[in-house]
């Protein structure tokens, strides 16, 4: 591993040709190996991956091979929540410079299509997003490419371990604009993993009177009450439907079929339901109440435009990143990073180093 890619890594050093990745073959069938450093395109950057967290996503591909469609059949790299540092540039790079820390926004959209040009990039259908078979592998490695457009400089009050989870945080900030969060509002966030709880700072930062989050993990439900929740309810000890709050606004984080039909029974007129957890591909939703109340409800799809405001949000120490922060993995424990969640019921967010 001594051999130069063009160009030198930022410490003025050469660039390995070789670099370690967590490979994934199939389900549960991943193994750390020897890969090639991918070489920086024209508008590329190569940045050295410092910190990368797991996602359900990642799990489910792991566990299952397979997700919404996407099913892995040939090696692909994991891992769509990294940050890091630039270490080469491609011909064409004009805003980024190697040494620079960044977040990787892990999508990159064609630009020129129909929702990309109306500014929903993230609805874009030639999008090559991190981790996606067929599309583009992952970061649980120790470099990855990205478009200059989409990587986001850090400043250094922000840790490595906050600019990866940049990206579960521009989910909250997304969900929180499709249901338009606004001061005074009343919310109910249904779910305490890693998105509700970034749903909840982000509901909060947007200027929530009222934010209640319920769940069943009564580790989770502490932390939520730590980060500011208003009330955080196990629902395996009193139902929703006894708690007596109507909200405004439902952020349905469980992608649980049974809480979404109760939530959205406890949403009040004219209120707005935002799904954000990915459960079955059919739900069952109480019709006379979404007609009766005359309720929103919306979807929701990764994010766009999101990376400033979500960076915003934890440089001003608004957001707590840094908190969710439960389990840390070298490189080569990347499985057991990918099962922390199964294996310890107090696991909230597990991040991969891939430098270690």
């Amino acid at each position: 591993m001594t051999a130069a890619l063009p160009g030198d890594a930022a410490d003025g050093g050469p660039l390995p040709r070789t670099m370690r990745a967590a490979v994934q073959r199939g389900p549960r069938q991943l193994a750390v190996e020897e890969v090639p450093v991918p070489v920086p395109g024209p508008l590329q950057v190569l940045v050295r991956v410092l910190a990368v967290g797991t996602c359900g996503s990642d799990v489910h591909f792991y566990e299952e091979g397979e997700l919404g469609g996407w099913r892995v059949d040939g090696p692909l790299i994991l891992g769509h929540e990294p940050s890091g540092v630039i270490v080469a540039v491609g011909s064409d790079v004009t805003r980024r410079v190697p040494g620079e820390r960044v977040s990787i926004e892990p999508g990159t959209p064609c630009g020129g299509c129909e929702q990309c040009r109306q500014g929903r990039y993230n609805l874009c259908r030639a999008m090559h997003f991190f981790a996606i078979p067929g599309q583009a592998d992952g970061a649980f490695a120790e470099f990855a490419l990205a478009h200059e457009d989409f990587v986001h400089p850090v400043p250094d009050g922000v840790s490595d371990e906050a600019a990866a989870l940049l990206e579960p945080l521009s989910v909250g900030v997304w969900a929180c604009r499709k249901a338009r969060v606004a001061p005074g509002d009343r919310v109910l966030i249904t779910g305490a993993g890693p998105i509700g709880l970034v749903a909840l700072q982000s509901a909060r930062a947007f200027g929530a009177a009222e934010v209640v989050v319920s769940d069943v993990n009564p580790h989770r439900l502490a932390l939520a009450a730590e980060l500011g929740a208003s009330a955080a309810l196990n629902v395996a000890e009193q139902p929703l439907n006894e708690s007596g709050f109507e909200p405004h606004v439902l952020l349905e984080c469980s992608g649980f079929g049974p809480a979404i039909a109760e939530a959205v029974c406890q949403v009040g007129r004219a209120g707005r339901v935002v799904l954000v957890g990915m459960g079955g591909d059919e739900v069952s939703l109480p019709l006379s109440r979404l007609q009766q109340y005359e309720l929103e409800v919306t979807g929701t799809f990764r994010y766009a435009h999101t990376w400033p405001t979500a960076l915003g949000l934890v440089a001003s120490g608004e957001v707590d990143l840094d908190r969710l922060v439960t389990h840390r993995y070298g490189l080569a424990d990347t499985e057991r990073a990918l099962t922390s969640g199964a294996r310890d019921a107090t696991s909230v967010k597990a991040v991969v180093l891939p430098q270690q």
